[in-house]
């Protein structure tokens, strides 16, 4: 221990040394007892030529109650008894940096905290505390960067017993802290050293001006020197500051242990903060000790444990700080029950593994059992892959094809597993029965209107009517239209008539037996000069035609099944050696896998085709054409539901007029010479598909 530049200073590693850091410990732990430890410190009222007080263990045990007690937090018989063996040297401390003027609470109902608001960012913000009425306060500076409200008499809602992170703001503040300190409501408030902070009252509401650096008070120079005074030469210097949100909550000690495979859990830090910590070639067995008593939890360290640490920390977890130590000198930790052991990684691991040798070499393996297993719906052969799949080191597993066994052999614990997987995947394939049904409807509508008209007309003197010249003496006029079908007498059955056709207009319908109608009329003169016939036809023709073709099938789940039905149709083929026979096929075929889903439902892979004859188109030689029908498609259905998959639908429709040039365009008259036939023709397809589950409930269970 010595004396330098008017302060006293205790060399690293001495018994004085170790007590004085426990009192650190303790004074930055308890806040409400952190000025006072500071003012006991360091004080520039003292005289640097007075004589140190010299504190006996009792006395020490005492302040160490009353510290603990200040923190809010009953001392135990550990607390009280881990005393230095060597006396404290405790320095008369300074008075606090700045303090605001106190003023007197009024009388009644005592001054209850409200809330505690931050507002502003950059160089400018505001820490605003709102109270049911005035009270009086005292703001101090206990720290270069930390500042100290306290609020005498004042009742603190526990809502309110919290800390502020308003770091992220990016300004002077950090956080703020709120707590009971021995009946006296204190605000912490972490800010900048540069920052300047002062303290106002607004009505029933104090606000507190953080703005950023200026010019330093006496005061507050005197009490920054006092703290970041640096050490002597070969000393080194340390500044420590753990902070705890609540004071009177028990510290959070995080979980540290290994797993069964001696790895490291990960889980976040949950110790209390350590604000500031700065340490240079201290002793890692000195620093261990001091975290045991900072976070008063235990330590127990190997004997081989040595190294010196060097470390600059702020606010990190206890734990955290352990950890990062730990590891940057290949040290380990583990925790049994309330005891943190530490020692090194291999030491450790070496335990470990002769832990999980003397496992291994006590074990008894269980017995091995064999146990056939039957497979009812599944062959062996298939189902033996996944059983082999559950069997230990020790298991094996074999087959019986004749009686389709599956011979399991391992212990009774997975033999068990495996009949269990084999009884959930022996159920029945579920049967699907497909069924199509294809719709054609066919409408038809034709109307025809025809006409026919001719006559003759003879000049002659055989008639009695001749021309009375000598030449053309006789003058004959008939139609002259005619054709196969028609006699050549025309429509005339008179005798005598001209032989050579009389059609004029031959426009006629379709019409003949079973078909159509026609009328006729005919005009004649007496002496059958002049004749004139007139036939008209008229032919309607509706109808309709529905064809269903239904095949149906009945397969496995993902089985392919195949149907069809239909005709050969013959047809002449000439080649080099000469006319042969060959044979078109026209069928009806339904080719389907169906899939049966967790849910009941049924995926369908189908192909419908549905072929026919045509023989009113026919080919040169008389050969009928091929209707061809066919759909191709992927479509999942419920069980039992009814989907239309698709259809065709077509209609054709015609108007034809055969007509004498010109004189068809007349109107009204020209119906004597034209003809008119219409016609509509519609088809429509529709193929319709049901699946149905024949096995549902036995074979998935729905």
């Amino acid at each position: 221990m010595g004396k330098h530049s008017g302060r006293w200073w205790v060399r690293q590693g001495s018994p004085v040394w170790s007590c004085a850091m426990a009192v650190m410990v303790a004074v930055a732990w308890a806040p409400g007892a952190a000025s006072q430890a500071e003012g006991e410190l360091e004080g520039p009222a003292a005289d640097a030529s007075s004589v140190p007080h010299r504190l006996t263990q009792e006395e020490l045990r005492q302040q160490r109650a009353e510290e603990w007690r200040a923190g809010g937090r009953v001392p135990t018989q550990a607390d009280t008894e881990a005393t230095p063996s060597a006396p404290v040297v405790a320095a008369p401390a300074p008075q606090p940096a700045s303090a605001a003027p106190s003023q007197a609470p009024e009388q009644g109902t005592p001054a209850q905290l409200e809330d505690i608001r931050f507002r502003g960012e950059g160089v400018e913000q505001q820490v605003v505390v709102d109270l049911t009425r005035h009270a009086s306060y005292r703001l101090e500076a206990l720290t270069p960067g930390r500042w100290i409200l306290d609020l005498p008499g004042v009742i603190i809602p526990e809502s309110l017993v919290r800390t502020l992170d308003v770091a992220s703001f990016g300004g002077l503040v950090e956080r703020i802290h709120s707590y009971r300190n021995d009946g006296t409501v204190r605000i912490a408030i972490d800010a900048r050293p540069d920052a300047r902070v002062v303290a106002r009252d607004v009505g029933d509401r104090i606000v507190i001006d953080v703005s950023g650096a200026g010019p330093a008070d006496g005061a507050e120079g005197e009490a920054a020197e006092s703290v970041s005074e640096p050490p002597r030469v070969g000393m080194s210097a340390e500044t420590v500051i753990i902070q705890s949100p609540d004071s009177r909550a028990a510290p959070q000690v995080a979980t540290l242990d290994l797993d069964d495979q001696g790895q490291e859990r990960r889980i976040r830090y949950t110790g209390r903060r350590i604000q500031d910590l700065d340490v240079r070639e201290l002793d890692i067995r000195d620093f261990l000790r001091f975290l045991a008593e900072a976070a008063g939890v235990n330590i127990v360290i190997d004997n081989d444990v040595t190294g010196m640490v060097t470390l600059r920390l702020r606010d990190v977890p206890w734990d955290e700080a352990l950890d990062v130590v730990l590891r940057a000198n290949a040290l380990a930790m583990v925790r049994r029950g309330h005891v943190i052991r530490v020692a090194k990684q291999e030491t450790l691991d070496a335990e470990l593994q002769a832990l999980l040798e003397r496992r291994e070499s006590l074990y008894v393996p269980p017995p091995l059992e064999t146990r056939l297993i039957p497979v009812s719906y599944a062959t062996a052969s298939e189902l033996s892959p996944r059983a082999e799949e559950l069997l230990s080191d020790r298991g094996s597993a074999s087959i019986d094809a004749r009686t389709n066994v599956i011979i399991v052999t391992d212990e009774r614990e997975v033999v068990a597993q495996v009949e269990e997987l084999i009884r959930s995947l022996d159920t029945q394939t579920p049967q699907v029965l497909i069924e199509a049904r294809i719709v054609e409807a066919t409408s038809t509508y034709a109307r025809h209107i025809g006409i026919q008209w001719g006559g003759d007309f003879l000049s002659s003197s055989a008639t009695g009517n001749p021309t009375g010249l000598t030449w053309p003496s006789s003058i004959g006029l008939a139609g002259g239209a005619t054709d196969q079908q028609t006699p050549l007498m025309g429509l005339s059955s008179l005798r005598g008539a001209q032989t050579n056709p009389n059609f004029a207009v031959n426009l006629p319908a379709t019409v003949g037996t079973g078909a159509g109608g026609a009328l006729g009329l005919t005009l004649g003169s007496v002496g059958n000069n002049a004749n004139l016939n007139i036939r008209l036809s008229a032919l309607e023709d509706t109808g309709s035609l529905r064809i269903i073709s239904s095949p149906r099938i009945l397969t496995l789940d993902n089985r392919e099944a195949h149907i069809e039905q239909g005709t050969l149709i013959p047809y002449s083929q000439i080649s080099a050696q000469g006319v042969q026979t060959a044979f078109q096929e026209a069928k009806l075929n339904l080719t389907v896998t169906p899939h049966v889903t967790a849910d009941g439902g049924v995926l369908m892979k189908l192909k419908l085709t549905r072929d026919e004859p045509d023989f009113a188109q026919t080919g040169a030689r008389g050969d009928p054409t091929i209707l061809k029908r066919e759909a191709e498609t992927e479509l999942l259905i419920m069980d039992g539901h009814t989907a239309v998959i698709g259809g065709i639908y077509t209609r054709n429709t015609g108007l034809n007029y055969n007509q004498i040039p010109l004189l068809g365009d007349i109107p009204v008259l020209g119906w004597l010479f034209k003809a008119r036939r219409d016609t509509d023709r519609r088809t429509e397809l529709l193929i319709f598909i049901t699946p149905r589950i024949m096995n549902r409930a036995e074979s998935i269970g729905l």
